[in-house]
């Protein structure tokens, strides 16, 4: 069966997008957006947790990368404690979870790419 876009464009919060493939290019698109869902798809984490399982993004992207997933709902930014240290943590809303199949599905084509055209290296070759 062939998927196909319902219209010619897609009103979603006052947005219009060409096609649906915009609306999720746009929610989950971009460099890291996937990658942190990623890292949340099994267990809630704090800021720290993230910043060590992905070194190589900023502090300034993977802050902007969280409220912009959060403002689009797919992420839920939960403060415990009123007084220092507080303690955030991050972790899929229902919505975000709808998205694991296809974390899974990117995961496993990207496997099948480093397998045939790349190579699998060590932590010490970043």
């Amino acid at each position: 069966m062939k998927i196909e876009c319902q219209s010619d464009s897609i009103k979603l919060d006052s947005k219009l997008y060409p096609c649906t493939v915009s609306i999720a290019m746009d929610l989950i698109g971009g460099k890291w957006k996937a990658v942190i869902l990623y890292h949340l798809k099994d267990t809630d984490k704090r800021y720290s947790e993230l910043r060590r399982d992905i070194p190589a993004i900023t502090e300034m992207t993977l802050s902007l990368q969280l409220k912009q997933l959060e403002n689009d709902g797919l992420l839920l930014r939960t403060v415990e404690g009123k007084k220092p240290p507080i303690k955030v943590v991050y972790s899929l809303t229902d919505f975000g979870k709808s998205c694991i199949p296809l974390l899974n599905a990117i995961t496993e084509w990207g496997n099948k790419v480093a397998v045939h055209k790349g190579e699998f290296v060590g932590e010490d070759h970043r």
